[in-house]
C-alpha cells in the first residue's frame, strides 16, 4: 500500500541533511521512480511552506519485474523433464525419441550410423562421439541397440564422464541377459531398470494405448531423486496409454518364448512361403499377412537375439517341431485308413484304430532326448 509525505526536494536540503539522508534512503525500482528520487528512512524530513511541498512515493508493494507465478509454474514443469540419451538411434530408438520429445523431454542420440539429419529432424541432439554424448550429464542411458551388440557397446561408453547415479535402461526383447550384463559391468552406484515395450514401430504406429509396457526394477538408489526418476520415465509409457506390467525379468523370458518368439518364428515360416494377398482374401488370410508384415520388418539380429539369449527359447522350439510331425503323422494317417479301406474294404472295418495328434508335455516341462523320442515312438 503506498504512503504519501510532503518532502523537501533535494536542491532544497542544507548540505548536513543531504549528507543524513544519503545515508539513510534508499532507491525504488527504476520503474516507479526516477533515479534522484529518494525514499527516506529515517526522521521525517523538515516542513516547507505549503507552496513549496511535493508527493513523493516511501512505500509501495510493487509488482514484480516478471510474472513470478509463471516463473515458478515453468521451473517445475522443467524438473519433471529428463535428459534421454538414446544409444542406438535406429527405427527403434527413433521411434521411442518422438514420444519423448512429443512429451518435452530433451533426447541426446548416439549410434555407429550418422544419424545428425534424423535427429536434428526430430528436435534431438546427434552425438557421434560417446565422450560428447556422456558429457551431457544426461539423466537416462537408453539402450536400444541389437542384443547381440549389448555388451560391446555398454563396454564402449566412457563411463567415468556421467554422474554417479545416472539411470542406465534398455528396451531389449529379453531380460535376463541384459539385466545380468548390466550388473557386470555397471559400478554400484548406477541405477538399474529393465524394460520391454511389447509392440514396435509397425503395432505402435498408430497408438499406444493398452499395449503392454514390461518393466523391472533392478536396482535404484534409496534418494528420493532417484526413485522420482524412474517413475518420471516409466510415466512417459504412461501417459501415452501403455498397459504398465511390473515383473521379474526370469517371469518375462518365460512367456515371451512362449508368445513373441514363437510369434516371430510363424512369422518367418510363413514369410519363407512367400504368400501373396488374392482377391478373395479371408479374415484369417489377412491375420496371417498381417503377422508376416510386423515380424519381417524387424532385423534378422531381433529374432536371433530371442532365440540365442532366452534359455526358453530351445524348448519352444522342439516343441512346434515335435507338435508339426504329429500333425504331419495324424494327416498321413487318415490317409492311410482311406487306402486301406479302398484296398480292403470292410473286411478290417473296426480293427484299425484312427492314429490321432498325441498330446506334447505342458508347457515348460523339459524335452530331453528320451522324451522326444517317446513322442515320436507313440504316434507310429
Amino acid at each position: 500500500m503506498a504512503s504519501f509525505s510532503s518532502i523537501q526536494p533535494a536542491a532544497a536540503q542544507s548540505p548536513a541533511a543531504a549528507a543524513t539522508s544519503a545515508r539513510t534512503s534508499v532507491l525504488l525500482p527504476h520503474h516507479h521512480l526516477h533515479h534522484s528520487d529518494q525514499l527516506s528512512l529515517s526522521s521525517p524530513p523538515p516542513q516547507l511552506p505549503p507552496s513549496r511541498r511535493i508527493h513523493c512515493i516511501r512505500a509501495i508493494d510493487a509488482a514484480q519485474p516478471y510474472d513470478y507465478e509463471a516463473y515458478l509454474f515453468n521451473r517445475f514443469s522443467q524438473s519433471n523433464k529428463l535428459k534421454i540419451a538414446v544409444v542406438g538411434f535406429g527405427n527403434f530408438g527413433q521411434f521411442l525419441a518422438r514420444a519423448f520429445i512429443r512429451q518435452g523431454h530433451t533426447v541426446f542420440a548416439h549410434s555407429r550410423s550418422n544419424y545428425h539429419a534424423v535427429a536434428q529432424s526430430l528436435g534431438a541432439a546427434f552425438f557421434a562421439d560417446p565422450h560428447d554424448l556422456c558429457e551431457q550429464h544426461p539423466d537416462v542411458i537408453l539402450i536400444c541397440t541389437s542384443v547381440i551388440s549389448t555388451e560391446s557397446v555398454l563396454r564402449s561408453l566412457p563411463l567415468q564422464r556421467l554422474r554417479r547415479n545416472t539411470l542406465f535402461v534398455d528396451v531389449l526383447s529379453v531380460k535376463e541377459f541384459p539385466k545380468n550384463i548390466f550388473l557386470q559391468v555397471l559400478p554400484h552406484h548406477f541405477d538399474i531398470l529393465c524394460t520391454h515395450p511389447m509392440f514396435g514401430p509397425e503395432s505402435g504406429k498408430v497408438t499406444w494405448q493398452n499395449l503392454p509396457f514390461v518393466f523391472d526394477k533392478v536396482r535404484i538408489g534409496n534418494e528420493d531423486s532417484r526413485i522420482n526418476r524412474v517413475e518420471t520415465f516409466l510415466d512417459i509409457f504412461k501417459k501415452e496409454g501403455c498397459t504398465m506390467v511390473e515383473m521379474s525379468c526370469a517371469e518375462h523370458d518365460k512367456y515371451a518364448a512362449g508368445s513373441q518368439f514363437i510369434t516371430h518364428t510363424m512369422g518367418r515360416i510363413l514369410e519363407k512361403l512367400q504368400l501373396d494377398s488374392t482377391p478373395i482374401n479371408t479374415k484369417g488370410y489377412e491375420t496371417l499377412l498381417n503377422l508376416v508384415e510386423n515380424t519381417a520388418s524387424d532385423s534378422f539380429d531381433l529374432y536371433y537375439g530371442l532365440f540365442m539369449y532366452n534359455k526358453n527359447a530351445m524348448e519352444q522350439l522342439e516343441r512346434l517341431d515335435l507338435a508339426f510331425e504329429a500333425l504331419k503323422k495324424e494327416l498321413f494317417g487318415h490317409l492311410h485308413e482311406v487306402l486301406r479301406k479302398q484296398l480292403f474294404g470292410k473286411s478290417e472295418e473296426g480293427g484299425h484304430r484312427r492314429p490321432m495328434l498325441a498330446k506334447l508335455p505342458k508347457n515348460g516341462t523339459p524335452l530331453l532326448p528320451s522324451q522326444s523320442e517317446a513322442v515320436a515312438n507313440k504316434n507310429n
